[in-house]
């Protein structure tokens, strides 16, 4: 169980208390029910990392860093690192903690580079993150200036990441991470001024539902960025695959970006913008000592970098911009 207390108090007051009097019963929920069976073993992990007073931290630049004067010494630098990667494996980054360079799967540095600039102002915003992983992308949107950001993902994995991150960069941040789905956040809340939605879509059965939740998110007149796969092609252009996509088996619907933001306009979204379309490279994914298993490499066909091991489009990325009406 994680204390909420903090989080609750900051939404007891205005239109996000109708989740706040939820939110206690649903994290009991999940942590009687669905606790990840290393869940204990991680918060041990994270109990044991050293105290170190963070005399800067830095939220605003590629990578999340948390820097101490002096510096720390070898035998505590080699501490800190064989804890953090107690955590392993390290999917979202990178982060820099106390010299400790934590050298992540995905480059999320830039995917944030390609909308960072072409959203709407995130300043003194409530902003919710779903699907956030380990909350790089949360601490970014922290660091653009919001005033609360919650991020929600169920993979308890990925919260203990989150409160290692946090115990090193402090409590004074706005930011919250939840072992929560977008399904348990009330319907119609209504309560954020921006919801990001980065690398969920294809994940889901139903886009529709998904883009109706996320409009039940926001406010009328918020913003949503949405992040997600996508194909070549005209509008109508849908790929289905039959079975797994770049070794994946949870990947549904693969749209080319016009028939997104067809979608996303049936949603009742208006001021629909294609940000970026990006071919996902080898430097952006990719495996490292902090995540040591398969990654972009080895889902793609070894003769042809241009499809997938399963004969699909190789991966091919689009971020969206979107106004609730």
């Amino acid at each position: 169980m994680i204390d909420c207390s903090d989080l609750t108090a900051l939404m007891d007051d205005g239109p996000l208390a109708a989740w706040s009097e939820k939110l206690p019963a649903q994290l009991e929920l999940c942590f009687s029910q669905r606790r990840h069976g290393d869940y204990d073993k991680w918060m041990k992990c994270i109990q044991a990392l050293p105290e170190i007073l963070a005399d800067n931290v830095e939220l605003d630049r590629d990578t999340v860093r948390a820097r101490s004067k002096p510096p720390l010494s070898a035998e505590t630098l080699g501490l800190l690192e064989t804890g953090l990667k107690q955590l392993h494996p390290w999917r979202k980054g990178p982060y820099d903690i106390h010299g400790v360079k934590i050298d992540t799967e995905w480059r999320s540095d830039l995917k944030w580079r390609r909308l960072e600039g072409e959203i709407g102002t995130l300043k003194e915003r409530t902003v919710l993150d779903v699907g956030c992983g380990n909350g790089y992308h949360c601490w970014r949107i922290a660091g653009a200036g919001a005033a609360l950001v919650i991020g929600i993902d169920p993979t308890q994995l990925f919260l203990a990441q989150f409160l290692a991150i946090k115990h090193f960069l402090g409590n004074r941040w706005p930011v919250h991470l939840l072992p929560l789905g977008i399904e348990d956040v009330p319907g119609e809340l209504h309560a954020f001024d921006s919801v990001f939605s980065m690398g969920v879509l294809y994940h889901r059965r139903s886009p529709i539902d998904h883009l109706l939740e996320l409009r039940g998110c926001l406010r009328r007149g918020g913003e949503l960025v949405l992040e997600t796969l996508v194909i070549e092609g005209a509008a109508g252009s849908v790929l289905l695959p039959s079975g797994r996509y770049a070794k994946m088996r949870n990947v549904w619907f693969i749209p080319s970006p016009e028939t997104l933001v067809g979608w996303i306009r049936r949603c009742g979204f208006h001021d629909v913008r294609i940000i970026d379309v990006s071919v996902t490279t080898t430097e952006e994914q990719r495996a490292t000592e902090w995540m040591r298993f398969e990654s972009l490499a080895d889902y793609l066909d070894p003769s042809d970098s241009l499809k997938t091991i399963e004969g699909y489009p190789a991966p091919r990325r689009a971020i969206f911009s979107a106004i609730s009406a």
